[in-house]
């Protein structure tokens, strides 16, 4: 960096670290590749048993987690830090402050994608959706987000620009919630190396995994690109975007909203209902901003309209920043509790899921790189008829694959939820009658999903000449350095001691007092609410001038502005989770308690998880008559208290498994493991060979059995070797009623385990035997012929002939 002085300012040459984002932007592409061919692979598997090759590390539930965290972590990942790294210098003015941060977040984010692509098909998993990554490299992802963070406060404070533009605010809020919901989601204790139990189970564990998952796509997939969109988009287009205003409210409601919606997941379970309606009630709130940035990145284009005819870029994002008004239309209407009903555990999540995940996020970082490399490599774009081309191959896919699944998951939906016109029995008993009904639309989503794929390929191959045609260059910039006094200057006293703060604070302490409060007084604190907004309005009319001033103020100090948005985020995470979380174990049960599980049980649950079965299976009975003539009585929050991590599920490729226990034999599940088909009919249920060839782990069952004591379990002191006879013993009472069957294997094999525990499935204690009609927790529902394991009073009944 060369400097020269003159009588006004001092201004200085500076070279942007230009290698960092042409790292990131390789990185993103090549991992995209792999984590869609892994997509199109698992599509595969859901019309083609045989695609999952009876081999262990290909299954349909060790790759699942494999594809999301390549997508998300790795592909959107990599896109998002070459976008965050290109713009963070140009809006600051200033090189990244550290060159060797820089590398150790490039390289260290790229060990952690290598480490997850090999321990997850290997079975090495946590259990959890989006958060399967085994201990240790959930370490290396908090150190290298530290890392990430530092560099990027570190530039904000070396920045030679005072004020900071609406870009680095989600970037900023980015960095600090995601920090916050990753260390606490993933808070476990380790029981080797490769294994640990999450701290939280049952509904904690329910509450703060999708308090955590939600808002990952939040703060992951959401905000980041929404910064991007905000600095390239008006690159793109030489316009400047559309409405200044628009974009405070966008992001000062997108990032205190977004927080609360989490419980919108766990609609009609066993959560609380309190907690259902607060999600439900957030969620639907997100429709104004969410629609409001989506309308302020469209409206940048006015009057350039013309671009979106000839320019690929363009195309990609207005088609991106579209396609994220579609889903973030969608979610809030998913979340609403009779919609909920239908399309939750079907493939309608799924497509909504896609036409984020492939429309928005996939889009914007396919026209970010057709950007980004001609500037990065010094020459033009090798094809842009090539690019067209890519654009509208992967619109004709994303259409294809979300429309496919949201005929798949409504039609799925409305068989599995239909009773006859008197309520007492299924309409469609056999769960395999509805999966056969939609191979059509699932083999369309293939289609889709595969023409999506040869997107990426011609856009690899297309940057790929690109890059050869150029030269990699480092932009360099005259800038005028900022002296002292010229930015962060303002004290944390003056950012919260204020009238918007003021104001801001007490409409929601006065709305929550409507969520939280009894009759009669939450609808006064409601009225009140609405008299205090109309003060405030009235006051900000008054002092708008002043508003105005302090916010512009606030916008000089990153410090300040990060300290806000870190409080407007946790918030909301607060007044979730601590209700719940403090609530002891024994209010937590209603009317059921589980039963710890023995050494095998135990075992055999750890297979369970291993092999990704939670991708397919849920463990929870919705309180919803369908379920409970299909599955039996609706399942309790006493069910799961012992569950690290808990098994509810998000989508049932396969029946729910709450109950399973007293359904099915030893042998049919012995059979069904080694050939699905052979039990059930149309099943697309991989085989399992190798349960039956390989031993479970005893020796690691004391320690496992120690770690949980030690979260509050009610495992009495035992030696290991009791432990581990204690496990054999019962190992060889299946393998003897195995016999009867004329089936044979041995009491140490990872199938006796897996069998014990899908046995035990549903069994539970009932502390005092309880009136049903004054307990209003039980709901009866009479045996019905042809429908096995129905519940009444909530007393297991003889399972119908």
């Amino acid at each position: 960096m060369s400097t020269a002085t003159n009588t006004n300012a001092t201004k200085a040459i500076i070279e942007y670290d230009d290698k960092s984002v042409r790292q990131f932007m390789l990185a993103s592409i090549i991992w995209g590749l792999v984590g869609m061919l892994v997509g199109v692979l698992i599509a595969s598997q859901m019309n083609f048993r045989f695609m999952n090759f009876d081999t262990s590390f290909l299954t349909f539930g060790r790759l699942r987690p494999l594809h999301t965290n390549a997508v998300i972590f790795a592909f959107v990942g990599n896109m998002m830090f070459a976008g965050i790294y290109y713009s963070t210098q140009r809006l600051c003015k200033a090189r990244m402050a550290s060159d060797l941060l820089s590398k150790i977040h490039f390289w260290g984010w790229q060990f952690i994608i290598v480490c997850a692509a090999v321990t997850l098909p290997l079975g090495f998993t946590r259990g959890q959706e989006y958060a399967e990554l085994i201990w240790p490299i959930n370490i290396m992802v908090a150190l290298i987000w530290v890392v990430f963070a530092v560099n990027f406060f570190w530039t904000l404070h070396k920045r030679n620009e005072p004020s900071l533009y609406v870009a680095l605010w989600f970037y900023i809020a980015t960095i600090v919630t995601i920090a916050m919901l990753y260390i606490v989601n993933h808070l476990s204790i380790p029981t080797s190396f490769t294994h640990s139990y999450s701290i939280w189970a049952g509904v904690k564990g329910a509450l703060i995994q999708w308090w955590y998952g939600h808002n990952a796509v939040a703060f992951f997939l959401t905000t980041p690109i929404l910064g991007i969109m905000y600095y390239f988009l008006p690159k793109a287009v030489e316009r400047p975007v559309y409405s200044y205003r628009l974009s405070i409210v966008h992001f000062w409601s997108l990032v205190f909203i977004y927080i609360w919606a989490g419980p919108h997941h766990l609609l009609n379970t066993a959560l609380p209902m309190w907690l259902q309606y607060l999600g439900m009630f957030f969620s639907l709130m997100l429709w104004a901003p969410s629609w409001g940035g989506m309308l302020n990145g469209l409206l940048t284009l006015r009057g350039a309209w013309d671009k979106l005819r000839t320019d690929p870029v363009v195309k990609f994002f207005i088609a991106a920043i579209t396609f994220y008004g579609m889903s973030t239309f969608e979610g809030p209407l998913l979340s609403i509790r009779a919609v909920n009903a239908l399309s939750h555990y079907s493939d309608w999540t799924i497509g909504h899921v896609h036409s984020g995940a492939l429309g928005w996020n996939g889009l914007m970082a396919a026209g970010l790189f057709y950007w980004l490399t001609p500037r990065l490599y010094g020459t033009k774009l090798r094809s842009v008829a090539l690019a067209n081309f890519h654009f509208w191959i992967a619109l004709v896919g994303i259409l294809f694959y979300v429309a496919a699944l949201w005929i798949a998951g409504i039609m799925q939906g409305l068989m599995l939820n239909a009773v006859n016109p008197e309520g007492t029995a299924l309409m469609y008993p056999n769960f395999l009658e509805t999966v056969q009904a939609i191979w059509t639309p699932l083999a369309f989503r293939l289609v889709g999903g595969t023409l999506y794929f040869v997107g990426m390929i011609i856009m690899a191959v297309n940057l790929f000449l690109t890059i050869r045609s150029g030269k990699a260059v480092n932009e360099k910039r005259e800038v005028v350095l900022l002296q002292r006094g010229q930015k962060d200057t303002m004290p944390l006293k003056e950012t919260f001691i204020n009238d918007p703060i003021a104001y801001m604070l007490g409409g929601m302490l006065l709305v929550l007092g409507f969520i939280f409060l009894p009759a009669h007084a939450n609808l006064a604190s409601l009225v009140c609410a609405g008299i205090f907004a109309v003060i405030a309005v009235k006051k900000f009319r008054q002092s708008h001038h002043a508003w105005s001033h302090w916010y512009e103020k606030l916008l000089h100090n990153y410090l300040p502005f990060t300290v806000l948005t870190f409080v407007a985020v946790v918030a909301g995470g607060l007044i979730q989770i601590i209700p719940t979380v403090v609530v002891s174990k024994a209010q937590n049960v209603e009317d059921r308690v589980q039963r710890p599980y023995t050494p095998l049980e135990l075992a055999g649950r750890d297979i369970y998880v291993s092999e990704g079965c939670y991708n397919c299976h849920s463990q929870m009975i919705r309180t919803m008559l369908p379920d409970v003539l299909r599955y039996g009585d609706y399942s309790r929050l006493g069910e799961s208290i012992f569950d690290h991590p808990f098994q509810w599920g998000s989508k049932r490729t396969g029946p729910d498994l709450a109950r399973v226990g007293a359904r099915r034999s030893a042998s049919w599940h012995f059979n069904h493991m080694r050939d699905p088909e052979s039990m059930s009919a149309g099943s697309l249920m991989p085989r399992y060979p190798w349960l039956f060839e390989e031993k479970f782990d005893q020796k690691a069952l004391p320690g496992k059995i120690a770690v949980l004591a030690g979260m509050g379990e009610p495992y009495p002191p035992k030696t290991s070797d009791v432990i581990k006879q204690e496990a054999i013993e019962q190992g060889i009472k299946i393998v003897e009623e195995l016999k009867k069957e004329g089936l044979q294997t041995t009491p140490d094999m990872k199938i006796v385990a897996l069998t014990a525990y899908l046995l035990q499935l549903g069994n539970y204690d009932t502390p005092k035997p309880k009136d049903p009609e004054a307990n209003p927790a039980v709901v009866p529902f009479p045996l019905k012929p042809g429908n096995p394991d129905v519940y009444r009073s909530g007393v297991k009944t003889a399972a119908a002939p």
